[in-house]
């Protein structure tokens, strides 16, 4: 019996650990029954440092691996394929890679993961909807009532849950070969626009947020006063111009197939956030699981 076959023997890397989506990973991936190893700079993990990356990844089985500003930064495929390499090189067997739909700029990131010389596994994931819970969105219509976004008013995207994602992400890990070599693409069950959306969690709260669009250089200016660097700016604005033209308003069944279930709904993701006081403007600003 190999180290993979045996499930409750089974230790992932969990990139971003703390993060939005790598939070999410690692509590379903010990659920799961895993031992995760969280994998960031509080335990000694470093993307940026090459040196920090065999200490996290040796004696693993498998890695959640998520690029820490974008998996189509113009770093990100150089960046992922040397880690993946390294990966395949300390004998750890399977990599999933968290990437995007309909971003073309993430598919050398892609193939670099599959060149690595391990079994891989890549999911796309829908705009996630977590977005309006946690980060400067969230924080937009917490503080001011307004969202302000490049998404256009007729943008429709299938906003996914990032507890499906990680759960799609940990099937994944644990399902032997069956996902090896291949690209998972996992949405919501419903299109919304960015204003629908908005105007679903303002009809929850019995708040009066609102949507306003934005042309993406101007969103720039914006992304500024959150503190975002020049350089990252300017490729979230190019890479916003290109997501927001509409090329996702359709649905993905990844979620089905892979946890033969139909994905969690938006409308049920905003009530559990108006029990948990989500949008409320206070300090204590709770979080959406």
């Amino acid at each position: 019996m190999t180290r993979m076959s045996a499930q409750g023997n089974m230790t992932v890397v969990v990139t971003g650990a703390s993060g939005r989506a790598g939070r999410r990973v690692a509590e379903a991936a010990r659920a799961a029954g895993l031992t995760v190893r969280a994998a960031s700079r509080a335990t000694g993990f470093d993307w940026w440092d090459r040196s920090t990356w065999a200490g996290t990844l040796r004696g693993a089985d498998a890695a959640y691996v998520a690029h820490p500003t974008d998996v189509g930064a113009p770093d990100a495929a150089e960046t992922v394929g040397a880690f993946a390499r390294e990966a395949a090189g300390l004998g750890v067997r399977r990599l999933v890679l968290l990437s995007a739909r309909g971003e073309e700029q993430a598919r050398p990131t892609e193939e670099a993961l599959a060149g690595a010389g391990t079994r891989w596994t890549v999911v796309r994931a829908a705009w996630f909807a977590q977005n309006f819970t946690e980060g400067p969105l969230a924080e937009e219509l917490r503080g001011r009532g307004e969202l302000v976004f490049p998404a256009g008013d007729g943008a429709r995207e299938p906003f996914v849950d990032l507890r499906d994602v990680a759960d799609v992400v940990v099937a994944a890990l644990v399902s032997g070969d069956r996902y090896a070599g291949r690209v998972l693409e996992v949405s919501g069950p419903r299109l919304l626009t960015f204003a629908e959306a908005v105007a679903e969690i303002a009809e929850g709260t019995g708040r009066a947020l609102t949507y306003r669009a934005v042309a993406p250089h101007e969103y720039g200016a914006n992304l500024a006063g959150f503190g975002v660097p020049a350089e990252e700016a300017a490729f979230l604005v190019e890479l916003f111009a290109a997501l927001l033209d509409g090329r996702n308003a359709r649905l993905s069944d990844g979620v089905r197939q892979v946890l033969g279930r139909t994905p969690r709904d938006f409308g049920d993701f905003v009530r559990e956030g108006v029990t948990a006081g989500t949008w409320e403007p206070d300090a204590s600003r709770p979080l959406l699981a």
